[in-house]
């Protein structure tokens, strides 16, 4: 059974991180998000969950305006051959969420270590990011550090990096 969003923020309140949370009403896309959630400061996330050619999986989270090149991602990132995204049952087995619900807290259900986290390097910037805690009908704020520190007691550790806004590369 996927961890649910009380037994993530009770790890999150055992590594000490502060996690205040906002209720609203389900955000299925960026658009929703950012018309329902009302005035919750910080940088807000997009996730994407991506698989290479080799299955590897990646979970890249950006701001939610972010400009991703997926058709040159796989090259930013060394996967092997470009991007496709994961499926809803690869999502669901692995970081235990469904579509609409992808959140880098889902690391907390990918025991097996097998989907690497990838953290925008402007996201990064914002002091606090918000994300969904494992369900789109909240919303949860976390200091960057701590996001980092979350992220390694799951054993993720996230390379940060930039991803967005880059020059469209050719094939």
């Amino acid at each position: 059974m996927p961890a649910t969003p009380d037994q993530l923020f009770a790890l999150l309140d055992s590594l000490g991180i502060a996690h205040p949370t906002v209720s609203h009403p389900p955000l299925f896309t960026v658009e929703q998000s950012q018309s329902l959630r009302g005035k919750i400061p910080g940088g807000h996330t997009k996730n994407l969950f991506l698989r290479d050619k080799k299955q590897a999986v990646y979970l890249v989270t950006a701001l939610e305006d972010a400009d991703i090149d997926l058709k040159g991602l796989h090259r930013v990132l060394g996967a092997s051959g470009r991007f496709s995204f994961g499926s809803s049952d690869l999502l669901l087995e692995l970081l235990g969420v469904t579509p609409g619900s992808v959140t880098p807290f889902g690391a907390i259900n990918d025991t097996a270590g097998r989907v690497i986290v990838v953290l925008d390097a402007p996201l990064m910037e914002h002091a606090i990011i918000n994300a969904h805690p494992l369900t789109n009908t909240m919303t949860t704020s976390i200091a960057r550090e701590d996001l980092v520190k979350f992220l390694e007691a799951t054993g993720h550790t996230p390379r940060i990096e930039r991803v967005s806004s880059l020059a469209p590369t050719a094939d």
